[in-house]
């Protein structure tokens, strides 16, 4: 099928979530701890080898990175931005918004200085809070390992503040098939037990196993009006 992400281009790459394109338009996040395959999921899912760097270094993602998307004019706005993005009436049929992908810095590595760990906690902290056009978060987690406190922070956040969340159990081809099977279906009655709520699959980047499905979730939180932004839900 044809790739949704195809033509995602490099934008900039921001110190400070000030430095990022104008807060309009729709945008998804990209998070995960360092070597978890963040960026090589990125390059698949653009069908763009080189657009996300990867190394054999981990921890190398230390700015949030921007990739632009080709217009989608069935991207619904959010309240907060219907006043100032919404096209008027003679132009609604010409104009689309702005869609984007952002790569967070890589987090948990351990050779970061720990002052640049904690610049990145409190810009990403910023970002997740404070950016309107942010529709979703896609958090990336290696399938042969537990959840981590960084990505229970995430989960905690998207469902604190209503933010839809695709995670990707990335490099499945590590595992058998059933293996990767009985992973993903841990992590959902995980999911159960602990009140949290976020869609989930098996993805490999180097196999091509669950890219289309995966963009095909990037292309549905692209699409969501995000109404619950910046509002906090408790849990029942």
């Amino acid at each position: 099928m044809p790739n949704p992400l195809q033509g995602a281009q490099f934008v900039l790459a921001a110190h400070r979530i000030s430095q990022l394109p104008a807060d309009q338009g729709a945008e998804v996040a990209f998070a995960g701890r360092s070597n978890a395959g963040k960026s090589s999921a990125l390059n698949a899912l653009t069908g763009h080898k080189g657009l996300a760097r990867t190394s054999k270094t981990p921890g190398r993602t230390q700015q949030m990175v921007a990739f632009s998307l080709p217009p989608y004019r069935d991207v619904p706005v959010s309240r907060a931005q219907d006043a100032q993005e919404r096209p008027s009436a003679a132009t609604a049929g010409e104009s689309a918004l702005d869609l984007r992908l952002i790569d967070l810095p890589g987090y948990g590595y351990a050779k970061v200085p720990l002052e640049m760990r904690e610049h990145w906690k409190l810009e990403i902290d910023a970002y997740l809070h404070q950016r309107r056009s942010l529709r979703g978060l896609v958090l990336i987690v290696d399938i042969r390992h537990p959840l981590k406190e960084f990505d229970r922070m995430m989960l905690e956040f998207c469902f604190a503040t209503q933010l839809p969340c695709h995670l990707l159990l990335t490099k499945a081809d590590k595992l058998s098939r059933g293996q990767a099977t009985q992973a993903l279906a841990a992590l959902r009655k995980q999911f159960a037990a602990e009140g949290l709520y976020a869609t989930a699959q098996i993805f490999s980047s180097s196999a091509g196993t669950g890219v289309d499905e995966a963009r095909q979730a990037v292309m549905a939180l692209l699409q969501q009006p995000r109404e619950g932004a910046h509002q906090t839900r408790e849990r029942s």
